[in-house]
């Protein structure tokens, strides 16, 4: 899939690079991120308001989160990646689940049903991963930590 999701393990929520730092840092990080993907989504080229996201590589058998570097993503791919909060969001009224599903299905050009089983192993992969506390690797990133 162009737009996967990316559930964040249960141990890992709340925590990111972003929290971590000054918001000035954060900021030219955010700015960088949104210049190299010429100002538009780095998955579907939509231009406008644009959300910096974190890319994660998991090593599953060490149980290692990588930080592996940034995207720039509108907000509706961004709600894809991260769907399991994206849908606590829509069950509190606060947005509409459907036009992000519809949205994921357009831009991966596939059926409603080849994206629910996607979400479905995406699911089954968070369950796994969140059994384990992950120790995170900024990696390059370490340094501009506060």
């Amino acid at each position: 899939m162009k737009l996967a999701i990316e559930l964040v393990p249960k141990t890992s929520w709340g925590d990111n690079l972003r929290k971590r730092m000054k918001p000035s840092q954060w900021k030219m990080i955010r700015e960088k991120a949104y210049a190299d993907y010429g100002f538009e989504c780095g998955i579907c080229g939509a231009p406008g308001r644009l959300e910096c996201h974190e890319i994660w590589e998991h090593g599953d058998k060490k149980h290692i989160q990588s930080l592996r570097g940034f995207i720039a993503l509108c907000s509706l791919c961004h709600m894809v990646k991260h769907i399991g909060h994206t849908r606590i969001l829509a069950s509190q009224g606060k947005l509409n689940l459907e036009s992000v599903v519809e949205h994921a299905v357009r831009v991966n050009g596939c059926s409603r049903q080849e994206f629910e089983a996607h979400l479905r192993l995406a699911f089954q992969t968070w369950r796994g991963r969140s059994q384990y506390t992950c120790t995170v690797d900024l990696g390059e990133y370490a340094k501009l930590v506060s």
